[in-house]
C-alpha cells in the first residue's frame, strides 16, 4: 500500500520557545498597529456595509498598519529567530567539521552525544533528564531483548506507555509538552532501530555509545526530522564540504525565516489588510479559520525548514548515486499542502520523514489486519506520539476517515469513468482513457477545493491566541468543539456525504 495514509498533523518537533516568541511578536504588532486605529481586525467588528464609508481612512490605516507591523513584528521575529538557534547552528557546524578529521568512530559518537546533551540543556535545561531517561530505557530494552524477533512491536508499546505516564504522572503537563518534540524524535529513532533489527536491515544491536550518538545526533535532536540509523552512520563518514551543501543550508535557513515571519506577522492579519476581503458573519468565521490555518501551516514549514538546515549543516540529509552526492533532504512540501490535489497528498507532504516512518514501521506492520484498520492504527499511533491532546487527536482521527473515504471514492470514480481522478496524480503512461478532458479537470479541481475546505476546518482549532501548553485539557476540548460548531461541523458532514456517494456508486 502506498504511503499516502500517514501524517503528522501537529507542528513538527521543536521547542516551545518559538511559540512564546510568536505570541510576544504578535502582541507587539497588535499593540503598535491598534494604537493609531481601531481597525486592525475591522472585519470581525463591523458589517461589510460599514467598509465603504471608511475607504479614505482605511487606506491610511492600512499604510500605518504595515509600518507598525514591520517594526513591531517582522524585525523582532527575525532577530529572535536567530537568537534562539545560533548556538545550535554553531554546534552543528562544529560537528560537521569534526567528522572530516578522520577520527575513530567511537570518538565521533562521543562528540555527537556531547553536542546533543549540550543542545538539549540549552533548550530544556534540567528537564532534559526525561529525554535521557527515555533513551536509556530504549537501549536497556533492546539489549535485554537482543535475541527476540519482535522487538519493534514491544518497544513501541513500551515507549508509548512511558510517554503517557510521563504526561499524566511524572511531571506537570506544561513542561512535558515543551519537550514533546524531542521526545518524539527519540521515540521514533528507537522504534525504527528496533524494527530494522527485527528485519535484518541493521545487523546487530549497536554499542551504547553508538546508540546514544544516533539518538542525540545534534542535527535532529531538537527540531527533527527523523532519520534512520544507517543515515546517521553515513553522516558520520564526513563528506567533503561543497557549494551544493552550503547552498542547501542557506536556502533552507532563508525559507525557515520567511515561513516564521509569515506565520507570525502575515497570516494573523491576512484579511482584510493583505487581502481586502470582507463578508457577513458566516464568511468572517471562515476567513478567521483560514487565517489560523495559514499561521499553523507556516509554523510547521518553519520547523521543517529549520530541521533541514540543522540536519544538513551537521552532515545528514543526502543521497548518493554513482559518486554523485545530492544534498536533497526535504521535510515539507508547502505547495502540495496549500494547493492540494487531495487530502491524501496533504498528509504525505506535511512531514515526509515522519510519513515514511509511519508507513514503514506502523502501517506495514498493521496491514495484516486490513487496510482500513491499518490506516486507523497509523493515525492513532501518530496521535499517541504527539501526546494526550484532544485537539490533535480529534484532527488526526478525522484525517484518517477523510483520507480513506476520499481515496476509495476517487478510486471508484476513476474506474467508473475510466479517468485520471485518483487521489494521487497518474503517471503519464497510465491506462485511463480520459486524461486531460475538461470534465476530468473539473472533478479534480472540485476535490482540490474540498481539500482546502477540510484544511481550513481542521486548522481552525489551532488558534494562535490559545496556548495549548498552558490551558487545561477541558478548555482545549471546549475550544475545539466550539470552533467546529461555529463552522457547523462542515468537514465532517462533507465526509459523510462523500461516504454516502461512494456507497451509492459502489
Amino acid at each position: 500500500m502506498l504511503s499516502q495514509w500517514e501524517s503528522s498533523t501537529n507542528a513538527s518537533p521543536g521547542p516551545s520557545a518559538f511559540k512564546t516568541q510568536r505570541q510576544h511578536a504578535r502582541a507587539r504588532a497588535r499593540t503598535h498597529a491598534r494604537a493609531p486605529t481601531h481597525q486592525v481586525r475591522a472585519h470581525e467588528q463591523e458589517p461589510p456595509a460599514a467598509a465603504a464609508p471608511r475607504d479614505a481612512m482605511g487606506a491610511f490605516s492600512r499604510q500605518r498598519f504595515f509600518q507598525e507591523l514591520t517594526l513591531g513584528c517582522l524585525l523582532p521575529t527575525a532577530q529572535q529567530g536567530l537568537e534562539q538557534v545560533w548556538q545550535l547552528l554553531v554546534i552543528c557546524l562544529l560537528c560537521r567539521l569534526l567528522w572530516m578529521l578522520g577520527l575513530p568512530p567511537f570518538v565521533k559518537h562521543l562528540f555527537t552525544v556531547a553536542g546533543g546533551f549540550y543542545t538539549l540543556y540549552l533548550f530544556f535545561e534540567l528537564h532534559m533528564i526525561w529525554v535521557v531517561l527515555l533513551s536509556l530505557l530504549c537501549y536497556l530494552f533492546l539489549f535485554l531483548c537482543r535475541h527476540s524477533t519482535i522487538r519493534g512491536t514491544f518497544l513501541s508499546i513500551t515507549v508509548l506507555i512511558y510517554l503517557l505516564l510521563g504526561e499524566l504522572h511524572m511531571m506537570d503537563t506544561t513542561n512535558w509538552h515543551k519537550m514533546r518534540g524531542s521526545q518524539m524524535v527519540v521515540a521514533m529513532k528507537a522504534i525504527s532501530l528496533a524494527f530494522d533489527l527485527d528485519r535484518g536491515v541493521v545487523a546487530s544491536v549497536p554499542s551504547p555509545v553508538e546508540f546514544m550518538g544516533y539518538i542525540y545526533f545534534v542535527g535532529t535532536v531538537i527540531f527533527g526530522p527523523w532519520i534512520s540509523f544507517n543515515s546517521y552512520k553515513e553522516a558520520l563518514e564526513g563528506r567533503k564540504l561543497s557549494f551544493s551543501w552550503l547552498f542547501k543550508v542557506s536556502v533552507s535557513w532563508v525559507k525557515s525565516q520567511v515561513c516564521l515571519v509569515i506565520s507570525n506577522c502575515v497570516a494573523p492579519y491576512l484579511f482584510p489588510y493583505f487581502i481586502p476581503v470582507y463578508g457577513d458573519k458566516l464568511l468572517r468565521g471562515w476567513l478567521l479559520a483560514y487565517e489560523n490555518t495559514m499561521s499553523f501551516h507556516f509554523s510547521n514549514y518553519f520547523v521543517g525548514y529549520l530541521g533541514e538546515t540543522t540536519s544538513t549543516l551537521a552532515g545528514a540529509g543526502f543521497t548518493e548515486e554513482k559518486e554523485n552526492l545530492k544534498w536533497d533532504m526535504t521535510v515539507s512540501q508547502p505547495l502540495n499542502i496549500e494547493f492540494p490535489r487531495s487530502m491524501v497528498e496533504v498528509v504525505t507532504s506535511w512531514n515526509l520523514p515522519m510519513s515514511r516512518f509511519l508507513h514503514t514501521y506502523v502501517f506495514k506492520s498493521a496491514l495484516k489486519f486490513g487496510t482500513f484498520s491499518a490506516i486507523m492504527v497509523t493515525y492513532t499511533a501518530s496521535a499517541l506520539l504527539h501526546g494526550l491532546s484532544f485537539h490533535l487527536g480529534a484532527v488526526l482521527i478525522s484525517l484518517g476517515f477523510i483520507t480513506y473515504i476520499e481515496h476509495v471514492l476517487r478510486k471508484r470514480l476513476a474506474a467508473l469513468f475510466n479517468a485520471c481522478v485518483l487521489s494521487k496524480k497518474c503517471p503519464p503512461d497510465c491506462t485511463h482513457r480520459n486524461k486531460g478532458k475538461l470534465w476530468v479537470c473539473v472533478i479534480n479541481v472540485a476535490f482540490s477545493a474540498l481539500a482546502i475546505l477540510h484544511l481550513t476546518y481542521l486548522g481552525s482549532v489551532f488558534n494562535s491566541s490559545v496556548d495549548y501548553m498552558e490551558e487545561e485539557e477541558d478548555d482545549v476540548t471546549h475550544h475545539t468543539i466550539q470552533k467546529w460548531s461555529e463552522l457547523s461541523w462542515t468537514s465532517h458532514w462533507v465526509t459523510f456525504g462523500c461516504w454516502t456517494l461512494y456507497r451509492l456508486v459502489l
